[in-house]
């Protein structure tokens, strides 16, 4: 019977979605050869971890027997971090410790403890989903996108291919393994700038296409606007399909994915704080390796949060837009080198070279940051145009630009630095 981990990491409150999820652990551990360990990874204050583990505890009662729950609070995280780096023996331990559990929000650093403690709980493949999404229904019964993780995921391509509905994967990658199975959601778009498309769709376009390369030309660009954060749009659930291919980042989300340890051990997610994106890296290497994937069409559904509608929240999310934005100078530079190098940044097992990776992060730290420059300045122009607190947004930018340059920077130099130390660090955890 082989572990997997299917890992839900929060800071609010989502008891509802600990519940929903307890149900997909328990119908993987039901209808396949599995051992699940439930990986809730909380970072939430004391009385919504209560909460969550109430939710927990109510799912008890009828459990399958080889599902097995892991509730960890930050303490708790970072316990076995240290455990992990302390083994691991890397060179600036605190270093690394802030970069796995950072003060701040950031996605890529819980992911990459989900990645080390699933290896602790000697888990084949880490299976993801998000606080602010829930399953479709069909016919009274909800929908989860474990069932297709779970039938293609590790399998060669070649064998893979009489589990799915069709296969578009050129034949000369059908003896290499799949490494990433995934889908995407349906609702609510999965960056919260509806607000900015109903106010003037001119201004949405020059702010969404901040995050094209700026050579592109501006057809190009309009079509990226065109299927950015949408997901599979708002057509509901009504049958399976599933296709064997080399999966486009585009139509996958972290909330509904799952990767194969070969993958997560060689190379973390970017560890950026206050950055929407950071988590998606892993998507863009394996299309670019041409790395095998499964694209279902079990979606999530993607709902906004209280939080999100406050004023404190608006301009926390709009910080993590910006540098979302100022993030894609380098990662545009990182995704065109391995698009340009595509498989040899594998090595004959077909697993990716880490070094390769770490290099090209690095060179791109040495970019000329002026576009980003104008990034900031295109911004502050449309926000000042919608007036009212993208206004005031606008305000904070203007006084924190030079840092968010920096950091934006800084960030990709300590992704660089993680992905060094990675290998010591998965090491140390599966042992």
């Amino acid at each position: 019977m082989r572990k997997i981990c299917l890992t839900l990491p929060t800071n609010r409150e989502c008891a509802a979605t600990i519940s929903a999820i307890s149900e997909e652990a328990d119908y993987a551990a039901q209808h396949f050869d599995v051992e699940v360990h439930l990986l809730i990874l909380d970072s939430s204050d004391e009385p919504e971890f209560a909460g969550h583990a109430k939710a927990i505890g109510e799912a008890q009662t009828h459990r399958a027997p080889n599902v097995i729950v892991h509730h960890l609070d930050e303490a708790r995280q970072r316990d076995l971090l240290q455990e992990v780096i302390h083994r691991a023996d890397v060179t600036k331990p605190d270093l690394i410790l802030d970069l796995m559990l950072p003060a701040d929000v950031s996605y890529g650093a819980c992911t990459n403890r989900a990645f080390l403690i699933a290896n602790t709980l000697d888990c084949e493949s880490v299976h993801r989903r998000d606080s602010d999404s829930r399953y479709q229904v069909l016919d009274g019964q909800p929908v989860f996108p474990i069932h297709h993780e779970l039938m293609s995921l590790g399998k060669r391509a070649a064998d893979a291919a009489d589990g799915v509905s069709e296969t578009a994967l050129d034949p000369a990658h059908a003896h290499k393994p799949v490494v990433l199975v995934g889908s995407s959601f349906v609702g609510e778009l999965s960056v919260d700038i509806g607000e900015v498309k109903e106010l003037d769709p001119g201004i949405y376009y020059d702010v969404v296409s901040l995050w094209a390369p700026e050579q592109w030309p501006d057809e190009q660009k309009w079509q990226l606007v065109d299927k950015s954060f949408r997901g599979a749009g708002t057509d509901l659930f009504t049958e399976d399909h599933s296709t064997l291919t080399t999966v486009d980042p585009m139509r996958v989300d972290m909330c509904n994915i799952s990767f194969r340890h070969e993958l997560y051990d060689r190379v973390p997610l970017p560890p950026a704080t206050n950055t929407i994106g950071s988590d998606y890296f892993l998507m863009h290497l394996v299309y670019d390796t041409a790395l095998p994937g499964v694209l279902h069409n079990r979606n999530i559904v993607n709902f906004y949060t209280a939080e999100r509608r406050t004023d404190s929240g608006f301009m926390d999310y709009q910080l993590r837009l910006t540098k979302f934005f100022l993030s894609m100078l380098y990662f545009h530079h990182v995704y065109d080198r391995m698009a340009m190098t595509g498989e040899l940044i594998l090595d004959e097992q077909h697993q990716v070279r880490p070094s390769a990776i770490a290099e090209v992060a690095r060179e791109s730290t040495r970019l000329d940051r002026s576009e980003n420059v104008r990034r900031l300045a295109a911004l502050d122009r449309s926000y000042r145009k919608l007036g009212g607190r993208y206004a005031e947004f606008a305000d904070l930018l203007a006084a924190r630009g030079e840092r968010l340059l920096d950091e934006a920077r800084e960030d990709i130099g300590d992704f660089a630095l993680l992905i060094e130390a990675w290998g010591a660090l998965t090491r140390a955890s599966r042992a």
